[in-house]
């Protein structure tokens, strides 16, 4: 899988599956990623912002390393948010 290039573990990606499960999480996730453009998706500081507040809806305690290692995944992957292609791509990776 793609994002274990970047060394997130399975278990990690796992455990935030089930907690994206709950509904309430799931629309505080989406209202934070509302308006995201692709611009802000390659802005370094701006997906390290969204990572601590995706970890603070999670209820997750990321490492410095682990933050890290989002934000490189979420930056080599150059997501378009309004291109359908990109986000089925995302989607595959992490089903």
């Amino acid at each position: 899988m793609g994002y274990q290039q970047y060394g997130i573990s399975p278990q990690l990606v796992e455990r935030i599956k089930t907690k994206m499960k709950n509904p309430a999480v799931k629309e505080r996730i989406k209202k934070l990623i509302d308006g995201v453009t692709k611009s802000d998706l390659q802005d370094k500081a701006k997906v390290r912002r969204l990572v601590k507040s995706s970890a603070v809806i999670l209820n997750e305690n990321f490492s410095t390393t682990q933050e890290e290692q989002f934000v490189a995944f979420v930056l080599a992957q150059k997501i378009d948010p309004n291109n359908t292609f990109h986000l089925i791509k995302l989607w595959g990776m992490f089903r």
